[in-house]
């Protein structure tokens, strides 16, 4: 019977009426009620499972829009048999199978592998960071409850009668104009410069972005040079597709920038706050950087990573603000220090990069949701991206400078690298300890912290190197737990 299906209580933090409906079709489709009597009137089923009467009545009219029910008058709702044999009539024909030749080899995946992408080192993030008590992961962010609520009211007026239009349609290769327009007035500047419409691409994050630049520019033979410690992922993309990477090693003013650049085709670089040291490129080495660029001849892939929090002294301009020669790929994200889960980034270029990343993403996935990019521009528009960032650089300032005046106390022997911004702290730990090994007993003590091994290159790679990120962990948290890791890491040591 029916009830049986509601056995099991409602979960609180979803809508009631969705869940009512799922249940139904579930036990329509199951064939437990028949076909010839109707539904429990919404009085008596209501009771039943103990909501509301106007609840059941919503669940069956939705049902009955979608074809599930239908209603007869006087009568009440009844299963709508059509539907549910089109919904079930899949048949299968077994003489088809006989017409097959017996299989004489088994599948060998392994030959015929390109390449083994789940073979590659990455960084490994749990997906229940959520359960650890101080979760001092990096990449995630305390819900702001003002956004999730303005963001719900952006998609609501996104999906009215006004905004549809926009999106309903395939755009084909091209980007929603309201956001297009958004990100010219409101994320440039920012940054310091200026685009023209056709040198702007929108892609699902920073991390799309940087894998159709590789794309572009990426082959056997090519070689790539990057930063060390630096960001795995970018790492990886250029290795799976063919290209030898160099690395340069970073200090307190960014990725150091010298004569050994020459023979590189491309340069990948992360000048705002560095992945993962979270240190800002020098004035110096950006003018450094892009006049080797310009004499010998590469492309500058410029990743603006966490460009908006910076919390001593002022914004420095991006690489592309000096871009004479349409060198530079200015690649940044629109949604990680919003909601990293929505996916939404850009590219600002040369414009005829631009059009030639727009013809490879058309073959990939043609464009980001035309929903969510209409949704973020009006988002944009009404100013509440701005007024995020103003919270989430309030709290971060403050846990950043908390954050550090606790590794001074209760990890007296790390050193913690001095940034001027982020969300994150890179360590050093004392030689005579293992990151891989605190990170595990670490996490033994519901502690979530990331090693840093895998953030190098060289065979030589530091061993002691951990990230601290406080995006995520409720600030009241912060001392008790790194003072809990500082007696972890004591028994390390």
């Amino acid at each position: 019977m029916l009830t049986t299906y509601f056995n099991v209580p409602f979960d609180p933090g979803r809508r009631l009426q969705h869940q009512i409906q799922e249940r139904l079709i579930e036990a329509i489709l199951a064939g437990v009620w028949p076909l010839h009597e109707p539904l429990p009137s919404t009085r008596v089923f209501s009771k039943q499972i103990n909501v509301s009467r106007n609840t059941v009545a919503i669940v069956y009219e939705r049902l009955t829009e979608d074809g599930y029910l239908k209603s007869v008058s006087r009568r009440g709702y009844f299963i709508n048999e059509r539907h549910i044999r089109e919904q079930l009539n899949v048949r299968i024909d077994e003489r088809a199978k006989d017409i097959l030749p017996a299989a004489r080899h088994p599948f060998k995946l392994e030959s015929l592998l390109t390449h083994r992408f789940s073979g590659q080192e990455n960084i490994e993030k749990p997906a229940n960071w959520q359960d650890f008590e101080y979760p001092l992961i990096y990449g995630q962010l305390a819900p702001d409850k003002i956004s999730v609520t303005r963001w719900r009211d952006c998609v609501r007026m996104a999906g009215t009668a006004q905004h549809a239009p926009t999106w309903i349609g395939d755009l084909v290769d091209r980007d929603d104009p309201m956001l297009v327009d958004q990100i010219i007035r409101r994320m440039l500047p920012q940054r310091g410069f200026r685009a023209a419409p056709d040198e702007i691409l929108v892609t699902i994050g920073a991390q799309n972005a940087l894998f159709m630049a590789a794309q572009l520019f990426c082959r056997p033979g090519i070689r790539v040079d990057l930063e060390e410690p630096g960001y795995v992922d970018a790492r990886n993309i250029f290795q799976a597709l063919g290209a030898e990477v160099k690395s340069h090693q970073v200090d307190s003013n960014g990725m150091r920038v010298g004569d050994d650049l020459i023979g590189t085709s491309l340069v990948y670089v992360t000048p705002g706050h560095q992945s993962p040291t979270n240190v800002t490129m020098s004035m110096e080495r950006r003018l450094s950087l892009l006049a080797h660029a310009e004499i010998h001849d590469f492309i500058v892939l410029e990743d603006d990573y966490e460009h908006e929090l910076n919390f001593v002294g002022a914004q420095k301009p991006s690489l592309r603000s000096f871009d004479r020669t349409g060198r530079v790929l200015h690649l940044a994200s629109l949604s990680k220090a919003l909601f990293p889960g929505l996916r939404l980034g850009f590219i600002a270029a040369d414009r005829r990069i631009v059009r030639e990343l727009r013809a490879l993403r058309r073959l990939m996935y043609r464009h980001p949701s035309a929903l969510d990019q209409r949704a973020m521009a009006i988002f944009l528009s009404e100013g509440h991206y701005d007024s995020h960032i103003r919270r989430q650089r309030n709290v971060l300032s403050r846990k950043w400078n908390k954050v550090f005046k606790l590794i001074e106390t209760y990890l007296p022997e790390a050193n913690a690298t001095v940034t001027t911004g982020g969300s994150g702290v890179w360590i050093r730990l004392p030689e005579r300890v293992r990151a891989a090994e605190l990170q595990e007993r670490a996490a033994a003590e519901g502690i979530l912290i990331e090693a840093g091994d895998v953030r190098y290159l060289s065979p030589d790679k530091p061993l002691n190197r951990i990230r601290l990120g406080f995006g995520a962990i409720e600030e009241e948290k912060l001392e008790p737990g790194i003072r809990l890791l500082g007696q972890v890491l004591a028994k390390c040591a």
